[in-house]
């Protein structure tokens, strides 16, 4: 099918089909005049990439549980790892929602006099809550994908 119809089926832009395939991650299997041509495989790999972006995985990641054959040889201890980052930030993300639920209504006269917030402000200043910087710095220098 060629990239039209990849795009159709999948909603994925062109370009960032272009980008998949410039980075190794899916393969054209020729051309028909200026247009790519791709196997019917190619709605499973990007639905594989789609899941990887989904659970956090880099494409640097996603490209090396693609595998060469065709076939995903995805890493079980790739994935648990994951499966540890995500329970991390779970954890970060609900002591960040409990602490702002209890600012919003605590009877501390202003939210600097409430041991609450600035136990939450501790620990945004010592990066345990709050954004992931490595994750921002990535993002800056990559392209999104």
């Amino acid at each position: 099918m060629d990239i039209s119809e990849v795009t159709k089926r999948s909603g994925i832009p062109a370009s960032t089909l272009r980008y998949y395939e410039e980075k190794g991650l899916i393969r054209s299997i020729g051309r028909q005049g200026i247009r790519r041509q791709f196997g019917a495989s190619v709605l499973e790999q990007l639905a594989l990439i789609a899941l990887g972006r989904s659970a956090g995985f880099s494409l640097d990641e996603i490209k090396q549980m693609s595998g060469g054959k065709g076939e995903p040889e995805i890493d079980r201890q790739m994935l648990s790892d994951k499966a540890d980052e995500l329970d991390a930030s779970i954890r970060k993300l609900t002591a960040m929602r409990d602490g702002l639920r209890h600012a919003a209504v605590c009877s501390a006269p202003s939210h600097m006099q409430c041991p609450t917030f600035r136990r939450l402000l501790g620990l945004a200043a010592a990066g345990v809550i709050g954004t992931d910087k490595k994750k921002a710095q990535r993002e800056r220098h990559h392209r999104p994908g």
